[in-house]
Protein backbone atom coordinates (compact mmCIF):
# COMPACT_ATOMS: atom_id res chain seq x y z
CA UNK A 1 0.00 0.00 0.00
CA UNK A 2 2.72 2.53 1.09
CA UNK A 3 4.39 1.85 -2.50
CA UNK A 4 1.27 2.44 -4.20
CA UNK A 5 0.87 5.91 -2.07
CA UNK A 6 4.49 6.71 -3.41
CA UNK A 7 3.87 6.08 -7.09
CA UNK A 8 0.43 8.08 -7.22
CA UNK A 9 2.50 11.33 -5.04
CA UNK A 10 5.10 10.55 -7.70
CA UNK A 11 2.99 10.98 -10.28
CA UNK A 12 0.89 13.99 -8.99
CA UNK A 13 4.29 15.72 -8.48
CA UNK A 14 5.72 15.20 -11.83
CA UNK A 15 2.04 16.32 -13.40
CA UNK A 16 2.34 19.29 -11.76
CA UNK A 17 5.77 20.28 -12.34
CA UNK A 18 5.05 19.68 -16.28
CA UNK A 19 1.98 21.77 -15.76
CA UNK A 20 4.31 24.65 -13.76
CA UNK A 21 6.44 24.42 -16.86
CA UNK A 22 4.09 24.67 -19.23
CA UNK A 23 2.85 27.77 -17.36
CA UNK A 24 5.76 29.54 -17.55
CA UNK A 25 6.81 28.81 -21.03
CA UNK A 26 3.50 30.51 -22.00
CA UNK A 27 4.01 33.18 -19.63
CA UNK A 28 7.61 33.33 -21.34
CA UNK A 29 5.88 33.96 -24.45
CA UNK A 30 3.70 36.56 -23.25
CA UNK A 31 6.52 38.70 -21.42
CA UNK A 32 9.41 38.69 -23.85
CA UNK A 33 8.14 41.20 -26.67
CA UNK A 34 8.06 43.97 -23.98
CA UNK A 35 12.09 42.80 -22.65
CA UNK A 36 14.33 44.57 -24.69
CA UNK A 37 18.32 44.90 -25.13
CA UNK A 38 20.07 48.21 -23.90
CA UNK A 39 23.67 48.48 -25.88
CA UNK A 40 25.36 51.67 -24.89
CA UNK A 41 28.81 53.15 -26.31
CA UNK A 42 30.62 55.44 -24.26
CA UNK A 43 33.07 57.50 -25.72
CA UNK A 44 36.65 58.30 -24.20
CA UNK A 45 40.21 60.77 -24.94
CA UNK A 46 42.73 57.73 -24.26
CA UNK A 47 46.41 59.22 -25.06
CA UNK A 48 44.52 62.53 -27.41
CA UNK A 49 42.39 60.03 -28.85
CA UNK A 50 39.23 59.40 -29.09
CA UNK A 51 38.23 55.79 -28.23
CA UNK A 52 34.98 53.92 -27.91
CA UNK A 53 33.76 51.07 -25.69
CA UNK A 54 30.53 49.57 -25.20
CA UNK A 55 27.79 47.85 -22.71
CA UNK A 56 25.01 45.63 -22.35
CA UNK A 57 22.35 45.88 -20.29
CA UNK A 58 18.23 45.20 -20.42
CA UNK A 59 15.22 46.84 -19.98
CA UNK A 60 11.22 46.75 -20.19
CA UNK A 61 8.47 49.07 -22.21
CA UNK A 62 6.38 50.19 -19.47
CA UNK A 63 3.96 52.31 -22.15
CA UNK A 64 3.07 52.79 -25.94
CA UNK A 65 4.46 56.25 -25.75
CA UNK A 66 8.09 54.54 -25.95
CA UNK A 67 9.24 54.78 -21.92
CA UNK A 68 11.58 52.54 -21.12
CA UNK A 69 13.12 51.58 -17.43
CA UNK A 70 16.29 50.03 -16.78
CA UNK A 71 19.43 50.27 -14.29
CA UNK A 72 20.90 53.71 -14.33
CA UNK A 73 24.29 52.16 -14.05
CA UNK A 74 23.76 50.52 -17.67
CA UNK A 75 23.13 53.81 -18.96
CA UNK A 76 24.90 56.21 -16.49
CA UNK A 77 28.02 57.33 -18.09
CA UNK A 78 26.51 56.52 -22.55
CA UNK A 79 26.84 58.88 -25.17
CA UNK A 80 24.61 56.51 -27.52
CA UNK A 81 21.99 54.59 -26.15
CA UNK A 82 20.30 52.02 -28.76
CA UNK A 83 17.52 49.96 -28.01
CA UNK A 84 16.95 46.14 -29.24
CA UNK A 85 13.92 44.90 -29.75
CA UNK A 86 12.80 41.38 -29.76
CA UNK A 87 12.91 41.08 -33.71
CA UNK A 88 16.14 42.44 -33.83
CA UNK A 89 15.06 45.95 -34.62
CA UNK A 90 17.12 48.94 -33.09
CA UNK A 91 16.26 52.86 -32.14
CA UNK A 92 17.95 55.40 -30.52
CA UNK A 93 16.66 55.82 -26.91
CA UNK A 94 17.29 59.87 -24.66
CA UNK A 95 18.00 59.23 -21.07
CA UNK A 96 14.59 61.17 -19.81
CA UNK A 97 15.13 60.94 -15.52
CA UNK A 98 17.85 58.74 -13.56
CA UNK A 99 18.37 57.97 -10.04
CA UNK A 100 22.33 56.62 -9.41
CA UNK A 101 20.92 55.64 -5.73
CA UNK A 102 17.95 54.01 -6.52
CA UNK A 103 19.63 52.56 -9.46
CA UNK A 104 17.02 52.80 -11.97
CA UNK A 105 16.73 55.04 -15.24
CA UNK A 106 13.62 56.61 -17.52
CA UNK A 107 14.42 56.01 -21.52
CA UNK A 108 12.31 57.75 -24.44
CA UNK A 109 12.56 55.66 -27.80
CA UNK A 110 13.30 58.78 -30.06
CA UNK A 111 10.98 56.99 -32.65
CA UNK A 112 8.04 55.07 -31.49
CA UNK A 113 7.34 52.14 -33.88
CA UNK A 114 3.87 51.29 -33.86
CA UNK A 115 3.52 47.62 -32.59
CA UNK A 116 5.20 48.22 -29.11
CA UNK A 117 3.74 45.67 -26.62
CA UNK A 118 4.25 46.74 -22.71
CA UNK A 119 4.24 45.16 -20.00
CA UNK A 120 2.10 45.79 -16.85
CA UNK A 121 3.59 47.57 -14.16
CA UNK A 122 2.42 45.91 -10.82
CA UNK A 123 2.68 46.65 -7.15
CA UNK A 124 6.15 45.36 -5.35
CA UNK A 125 4.53 46.07 -1.56
CA UNK A 126 1.68 43.09 -2.56
CA UNK A 127 4.62 40.41 -3.31
CA UNK A 128 5.79 38.21 -0.77
CA UNK A 129 8.85 36.16 0.29
CA UNK A 130 8.59 32.51 -0.99
CA UNK A 131 6.76 33.79 -4.37
CA UNK A 132 8.00 32.42 -7.43
CA UNK A 133 9.36 35.09 -9.72
CA UNK A 134 10.62 35.32 -13.66
CA UNK A 135 13.65 37.72 -15.05
CA UNK A 136 14.36 38.10 -18.30
CA UNK A 137 17.50 39.78 -19.91
CA UNK A 138 20.70 39.50 -21.58
CA UNK A 139 23.38 37.21 -19.02
CA UNK A 140 26.19 37.47 -20.85
CA UNK A 141 24.93 39.18 -24.14
CA UNK A 142 22.34 36.14 -24.88
CA UNK A 143 19.67 38.29 -25.26
CA UNK A 144 15.94 37.13 -24.03
CA UNK A 145 17.17 34.72 -21.22
CA UNK A 146 14.47 33.62 -19.06
CA UNK A 147 15.62 32.55 -15.18
CA UNK A 148 13.14 31.62 -12.51
CA UNK A 149 13.66 31.44 -8.74
CA UNK A 150 11.74 33.15 -5.83
CA UNK A 151 11.66 36.34 -3.59
CA UNK A 152 14.15 35.62 -0.82
CA UNK A 153 13.97 38.89 0.97
CA UNK A 154 12.17 42.80 1.04
CA UNK A 155 15.06 44.71 2.26
CA UNK A 156 15.68 48.87 2.22
CA UNK A 157 18.94 50.04 1.73
CA UNK A 158 20.11 53.20 2.68
CA UNK A 159 20.14 55.53 -0.54
CA UNK A 160 17.97 58.10 -0.23
CA UNK A 161 16.51 59.53 -3.93
CA UNK A 162 13.55 61.65 -4.35
CA UNK A 163 13.19 61.61 -0.58
CA UNK A 164 12.36 57.82 -0.77
CA UNK A 165 14.48 55.19 0.67
CA UNK A 166 15.25 53.05 -1.70
CA UNK A 167 13.46 49.39 -1.93
CA UNK A 168 15.21 45.58 -3.13
CA UNK A 169 13.38 42.21 -3.69
CA UNK A 170 16.33 39.82 -2.85
CA UNK A 171 15.88 36.81 -5.04
CA UNK A 172 17.82 33.38 -5.80
CA UNK A 173 16.94 33.44 -9.88
CA UNK A 174 19.78 33.55 -12.19
CA UNK A 175 21.66 37.32 -12.50
CA UNK A 176 24.74 37.99 -14.31
CA UNK A 177 26.42 40.87 -16.24
CA UNK A 178 23.84 41.49 -18.74
CA UNK A 179 20.57 41.03 -17.24
CA UNK A 180 20.87 44.43 -15.08
CA UNK A 181 18.17 46.66 -15.60
CA UNK A 182 15.70 44.07 -17.00
CA UNK A 183 12.33 43.18 -15.47
CA UNK A 184 11.60 40.91 -12.36
CA UNK A 185 7.66 39.58 -13.09
CA UNK A 186 5.73 37.83 -10.97
CA UNK A 187 3.43 35.11 -12.17
CA UNK A 188 0.60 37.32 -13.00
CA UNK A 189 3.11 38.39 -15.48
CA UNK A 190 3.36 41.86 -13.70
CA UNK A 191 6.54 44.05 -13.32
CA UNK A 192 7.76 44.41 -9.70
CA UNK A 193 11.51 45.20 -9.80
CA UNK A 194 14.50 46.07 -11.91
CA UNK A 195 17.38 43.77 -11.93
CA UNK A 196 19.76 45.78 -10.04
CA UNK A 197 23.30 44.19 -9.03
CA UNK A 198 24.64 40.46 -7.56
CA UNK A 199 26.55 39.71 -4.19
CA UNK A 200 29.50 37.56 -5.38
CA UNK A 201 32.92 36.55 -4.36
CA UNK A 202 33.52 35.22 -7.34
CA UNK A 203 32.12 37.40 -9.87
CA UNK A 204 29.65 34.87 -11.25
CA UNK A 205 26.30 34.36 -9.39
CA UNK A 206 25.77 32.78 -6.25
CA UNK A 207 22.73 32.69 -5.50
CA UNK A 208 22.41 36.14 -3.93
CA UNK A 209 21.16 38.70 -6.76
CA UNK A 210 18.79 41.98 -5.91
CA UNK A 211 16.11 44.01 -7.92
CA UNK A 212 15.20 47.60 -6.86
CA UNK A 213 11.52 46.96 -6.58
CA UNK A 214 8.84 48.69 -9.26
CA UNK A 215 7.52 51.33 -6.11
CA UNK A 216 10.65 52.81 -5.75
CA UNK A 217 11.25 52.63 -9.20
CA UNK A 218 8.18 54.64 -9.47
CA UNK A 219 8.44 57.07 -7.50
CA UNK A 220 11.56 57.82 -8.22
CA UNK A 221 11.38 58.20 -11.96
CA UNK A 222 8.12 60.14 -12.02
CA UNK A 223 7.66 62.08 -9.35
CA UNK A 224 9.94 64.83 -11.54
CA UNK A 225 8.84 68.16 -10.12
CA UNK A 226 9.44 67.13 -6.48
CA UNK A 227 11.42 69.24 -3.97
CA UNK A 228 13.78 65.82 -3.67
CA UNK A 229 14.45 65.73 -7.12
CA UNK A 230 17.91 66.96 -7.63
CA UNK A 231 20.11 64.85 -5.22
CA UNK A 232 20.88 61.60 -4.03
CA UNK A 233 22.27 60.48 -0.88
CA UNK A 234 22.98 57.79 1.92
CA UNK A 235 21.42 57.60 5.04
CA UNK A 236 23.68 57.07 7.52
CA UNK A 237 23.57 54.29 10.08
CA UNK A 238 24.51 55.03 13.69
CA UNK A 239 28.04 53.74 13.02
CA UNK A 240 28.91 55.54 9.83
CA UNK A 241 26.89 58.95 11.50
CA UNK A 242 30.04 58.46 14.92
CA UNK A 243 32.41 58.32 12.03
CA UNK A 244 31.55 61.68 10.28
CA UNK A 245 31.04 62.89 13.70
CA UNK A 246 27.71 64.14 13.60
CA UNK A 247 25.71 66.05 16.15
CA UNK A 248 23.31 63.39 15.81
CA UNK A 249 22.59 59.62 15.94
CA UNK A 250 22.14 59.79 11.83
CA UNK A 251 21.37 61.81 9.03
CA UNK A 252 22.04 61.99 4.74
CA UNK A 253 25.29 62.24 3.70
CA UNK A 254 24.57 63.80 0.32
CA UNK A 255 26.21 62.14 -3.15
CA UNK A 256 25.30 64.06 -6.14
CA UNK A 257 23.63 67.57 -6.87
CA UNK A 258 22.11 67.75 -9.99
CA UNK A 259 23.16 71.28 -11.85
CA UNK A 260 20.19 73.85 -11.80
CA UNK A 261 17.59 72.12 -9.19
CA UNK A 262 16.33 73.17 -6.56
CA UNK A 263 18.87 71.03 -4.46
CA UNK A 264 21.30 73.18 -6.09
CA UNK A 265 19.80 76.53 -6.11
CA UNK A 266 19.62 75.79 -2.30
CA UNK A 267 22.98 75.49 -2.00
CA UNK A 268 23.76 71.56 -1.38
CA UNK A 269 27.20 70.43 -1.87
CA UNK A 270 27.86 67.00 -3.26
CA UNK A 271 30.69 64.36 -2.65
CA UNK A 272 34.16 65.03 -4.44
CA UNK A 273 35.71 62.00 -3.95
CA UNK A 274 34.75 57.81 -3.29
CA UNK A 275 36.14 55.81 -0.32
CA UNK A 276 34.99 52.55 0.74
CA UNK A 277 33.74 52.87 4.50
CA UNK A 278 32.55 49.75 6.68
CA UNK A 279 32.04 48.56 3.38
CA UNK A 280 30.13 51.27 1.55
CA UNK A 281 31.42 52.80 -1.38
CA UNK A 282 30.31 56.41 -0.66
CA UNK A 283 31.24 59.93 -1.90
CA UNK A 284 32.67 62.09 0.64
CA UNK A 285 33.42 65.86 1.34
CA UNK A 286 29.68 66.94 0.87
CA UNK A 287 26.85 68.19 3.27
CA UNK A 288 25.39 65.74 5.48
CA UNK A 289 21.41 66.79 6.09
CA UNK A 290 20.74 67.01 9.38
CA UNK A 291 17.29 68.38 9.40
CA UNK A 292 14.84 69.61 7.09
CA UNK A 293 11.90 72.74 8.33
CA UNK A 294 13.23 71.61 12.12
CA UNK A 295 12.85 67.97 11.43
CA UNK A 296 15.76 65.46 12.01
CA UNK A 297 17.12 63.07 9.56
CA UNK A 298 17.48 60.03 11.72
CA UNK A 299 15.46 57.33 9.98
CA UNK A 300 13.24 56.04 7.47
CA UNK A 301 9.97 57.34 8.95
CA UNK A 302 11.46 60.78 9.66
CA UNK A 303 11.88 60.93 5.76
CA UNK A 304 8.78 60.01 5.23
CA UNK A 305 7.21 62.87 7.72
CA UNK A 306 9.53 65.30 6.00
CA UNK A 307 8.51 64.51 2.60
CA UNK A 308 5.03 64.86 3.75
CA UNK A 309 5.22 68.33 5.12
CA UNK A 310 7.40 68.95 2.06
CA UNK A 311 4.84 68.36 -0.07
CA UNK A 312 2.16 70.26 1.68
CA UNK A 313 3.88 73.60 1.38
CA UNK A 314 2.90 75.77 -1.32
CA UNK A 315 4.73 77.69 -3.69
CA UNK A 316 6.65 79.99 -2.74
CA UNK A 317 7.18 78.68 1.12
CA UNK A 318 10.07 78.98 2.89
CA UNK A 319 12.25 75.51 2.95
CA UNK A 320 15.03 75.75 5.62
CA UNK A 321 17.44 72.45 5.88
CA UNK A 322 20.28 72.56 8.07
CA UNK A 323 23.57 71.10 7.25
CA UNK A 324 27.21 69.96 8.94
CA UNK A 325 29.58 71.57 6.40
CA UNK A 326 33.27 70.27 6.81
CA UNK A 327 32.76 70.38 10.91
CA UNK A 328 30.02 73.22 10.71
CA UNK A 329 26.31 72.97 11.41
CA UNK A 330 24.96 75.97 9.06
CA UNK A 331 20.95 76.28 7.60
CA UNK A 332 20.47 76.82 4.35
CA UNK A 333 17.52 79.15 3.22
CA UNK A 334 15.37 79.09 0.07
CA UNK A 335 11.80 79.31 -0.87
CA UNK A 336 10.00 76.73 -2.96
Amino acid sequence: MNKIKSIFFLVILCVTSSVNAQDLSLLFEQLDPSVVTIEVVEYKVKDRQLTSTGGLGSGVIINKEGFIITASHVVESANKISVKFQDGTTMPADVISSSTAADVALLKLRVVPPNLKPATVGDSSNSKIGEQILIIGAPRGLEHSLSVGHISRKMDKNMVSNGEVAGFIQTDASINQGNSGGPMFNLKGEVIGIVSFILSNSGGFEGLGFAVDIDTAKKVLFDVNSFWTGFDGVLLSEGLAGVFNTPQKSGVLVQRVTPNSFADKIGLKPGVFQAEILGQNLWLGGDIILSIQGLSCNSPHDLGTIKTQIDNLKVGGQVLIEVLRKGEVITLEANL
